[in-house]
């Protein structure tokens, strides 16, 4: 069994069972500020604003200084979709940034997302601590594959799984302008295909797990996190070597810290994991909730 190592940059949020960490600024993005249901961001030259519900405190700067300095800005039309407003002319709609020597192919998409969770910064730290060359990294929900692209770069065998194929043509686009290779490409549902590798016994020495609060399978069928929580952490359990490590996020707002420290505590011991919320900070001094994270050691 191994003890949980130390990792910071990390803060008390006011108890000790409750601990912060932040996704950091690098040179090509930083969150410029966030408030009134909104956030600022800049991508290397681009800079955007976005919806963020976590957002619901007062602006650092006022809105009118926002719109002087943003090239585009998200307006919602549902609770799921909308369209993007060109601010400055001539802005490009695709762009690419770097990340140490990791290059994001970015774009604008109708989810108000541009292909990359700039606070996983803080797992992206982690997983270049944990991996070593030849350790095999399982990366399920893999979206555009950024925690991919890190745990390559650092020499992991990576066994990336998403289950819409736009998002694995993204990442392996990823991939190709990060100058990696070998990434083993898999288009299934994320849970079906851990349980079809316990049955294969296939074991790894990390894995990563970024699910969607809801959405829908290869099928069509329905996804609702709440509901494959603990059968989520219990098939990582099982296909995780001893001293692997387990990287868990949550969006979903029906997922409390709570619920994921009953549902982790079933298979895991206090001193193997770590249970924290995850936020980004502002340039204006504001801070941003951005879900919750469970890390263990197995």
């Amino acid at each position: 069994m191994a003890k949980f190592p130390h990792h910071s940059p990390e803060k008390h949020s006011g108890t000790d069972t409750m601990l912060r960490e932040y996704g950091l600024p690098w040179l090509d993005y930083e969150l410029l500020d966030a408030g009134d249901g909104k956030k600022l961001e800049r991508w290397r030259e681009i800079i955007t604003i976005r919806p963020d519900l976590q957002a619901y405190f007062a602006t650092g700067w006022p809105y009118a200084q926002w719109r002087k300095m943003a090239h585009w800005e998200f307006e919602e039309q549902s609770p799921t979709q909308g369209s993007w407003k060109k601010i400055k002319a001539h802005s490009p709609e695709q762009w690419i940034i770097e990340y140490g020597k990791l290059n994001f192919c970015l774009k604008l998409t109708k989810f108000k997302h541009v292909g990359l969770f700039p606070e996983q910064q803080a797992n992206w730290r982690f997983i270049q601590e944990q991996v070593r060359a030849g350790q095999k990294i399982l990366n399920l929900f893999a979206y555009t594959g950024a925690a991919s692209l890190v745990a390559r770069a650092c020499g992991g065998e990576v066994v990336h799984v998403d289950s819409v194929k736009q998002m694995l043509t993204w990442a392996k686009n990823n991939m190709e302008c990060s100058k990696l290779s070998d990434i083993k490409w898999v288009l299934e549902d994320a849970l079906k295909f851990a349980q079809r590798e316990l049955k294969r016994g296939n074991k790894y020495d990390g894995i990563i797990m970024d699910p969607p609060a809801w959405g829908l399978g290869t099928k069509g069928e329905k996804w609702i996190l709440e509901n494959h929580l603990p059968g989520l952490i219990e098939a990582a359990h099982e296909l995780m070597n001893p001293k692997a490590f387990l990287i868990l996020n949550t969006y979903s707002p029906k997922v409390e810290l709570a619920d994921l420290a009953r549902s982790a505590e079933r298979i895991f011991s206090v001193n193997q994991m770590q249970i924290k919320q995850l936020w980004m900070p502002t340039k204006t001094g504001n801070e941003l909730f951005c879900g919750n994270l469970l890390r263990t050691i197995k």
